[in-house]
């Protein structure tokens, strides 16, 4: 492990010489994650993409993509782009990315299960910011706003998170 890691420990991450409260799936910790399961898989998980909303933020990272009106994440296992972005109008089960709330104002995609999903393993596992301390994600690791950006400025293309 490196500096650069960001490593997930009982009291919180740490990265490049810091700790940062966060929180994780509601269904806890699994070496067997499946969909819907509400678990945080443990493993090392390379950061692939960030996304952020322009409308609210300014762009936290020279890599970063915009999230624009329209843009989904599949999470539908009889979807033949489960685990991707997509785009409106989608048929099939997702997550709406341009959410109303600020949960998804800067998301970081890891490469769980993606590029090439398989079938109910669960789709993606994200760092985005957290609903408060304590309370957990659906699978997610979430860290409070100002935190979250500070990361965020900080990583790059496969930065690791590892879950131990």
């Amino acid at each position: 492990m490196t500096s650069t890691d960001l490593i997930v420990m009982p009291s919180g991450v740490r990265f490049m010489g810091r700790r940062f409260a966060c929180t994780i799936g509601r269904g806890g910790l699994t070496d067997h994650k499946v969909e819907g399961d509400m678990a945080t898989p443990r493993g090392v998980h390379r950061v692939v993409g960030m996304l952020y909303r322009p409308d609210r933020m300014a762009k936290p990272a020279d890599w970063a993509r915009a999230i624009r009106p329209g843009d989904l994440w599949s999470d539908d296992v009889a979807d033949d782009e489960y685990n991707h972005l997509v785009r409106v109008p989608h048929g099939y089960s997702h997550e709406n990315l341009r959410r109303a709330d600020l949960m998804y104002d800067l998301i970081v995609i890891t490469d769980w299960n993606w590029p090439d999903a398989a079938k109910g393993r669960g789709s993606a596992i994200f760092i985005h910011q957290w609903r408060g301390p304590g309370r957990p994600t659906a699978g997610c690791v979430a860290f409070r706003r100002d935190h979250l950006k500070w990361i965020a400025a900080r990583i790059r293309p496969k930065t690791r998170l590892v879950i131990a």
